[in-house]
């Protein structure tokens, strides 16, 4: 699914001040855990290099840039996210954190990515796929920037294929999410857009095949909560 650059930043913009509120409330805190699980399996890749480089991908507020710099304190991370709104909040918890010598950020997309070949061990996306304008190019663009043998984490969305878990998730993706994104955020849209976005993703053994194509190797899935969400790893060859 392509999507509009600018019409994408200004609609993450327009909900940032209450972002992390209404993530938390609409996931029932169950993103913490996801986001745990993603950074343990990143740590574990490179339990074998002493300091690491690595690069968020639509770190948005900086929830897992930040997790990442607390779970690997070795690691150097640089996080990037098309949402300058987004960004100015991520700056802040990270200088309350006192993690700004560890963390950097750059207001740019995942399609043009502003750092040389080769550059990092890791990188990291978490929820930003959907939201690749060209989400070919977003990996190519990945992969370039990724050293020989380094490993790109993905945390995503995805709809459960149980069936009674699908309708659950219909009814609620579908009524309760808009409903309460429009009541915290005023922006209702946005909600209806993450439904679409996650409707419209490619299925894992597909999205798997995606990755393949976009020249990454060893590509490994798993999924989380029946299926609400999946964890993809993979390696640069």
């Amino acid at each position: 699914m392509a999507t509009d650059k600018g019409n994408m930043a200004l609609m993450f913009n327009d909900i940032a001040p209450t972002y992390d509120k209404l993530n938390h409330i609409l996931s029932l805190n169950i993103d913490k855990s996801w986001r745990r699980k993603a950074v343990r399996c990143l740590k574990k890749s490179l339990s074998d290099v002493n300091k690491s480089k690595i690069l968020d991908v639509a770190c948005g507020t900086a929830d897992s840039t930040i997790q990442i710099a607390k779970s690997i304190e070795n690691a150097e991370i640089c996080g990037i996210d098309i949402s300058e709104k987004m960004l100015e909040i991520g700056k802040k918890k990270v200088e309350n954190l006192k993690l700004q010598d560890r963390i950097s950020f750059s207001n740019s997309y995942v399609e043009s990515i502003d750092y040389q070949d080769d550059m990092f061990e890791a990188a990291f996306v978490a929820f930003g796929v959907r939201n690749f304008s060209d989400r070919m190019k977003g990996l190519g663009e990945i992969l370039r920037v990724l050293k020989p043998n380094g490993t790109l984490v993905i945390l995503e969305l995805s709809e459960p294929q149980n069936v009674i878990a699908r309708w659950l998730y219909n009814l609620y993706f579908k009524n309760v999410l808009p409903y309460i994104g429009k009541k915290v955020s005023g922006n209702s849209d946005a909600y209806r857009y993450l439904q679409q976005t996650v409707e419209s993703f490619p299925m894992p053994n597909e999205f798997v095949k995606i990755l393949q194509s976009a020249g990454y190797q060893d590509v490994k899935h798993k999924a989380f909560s029946f299926g609400l969400c999946r964890l993809y790893e993979a390696k640069k060859g």
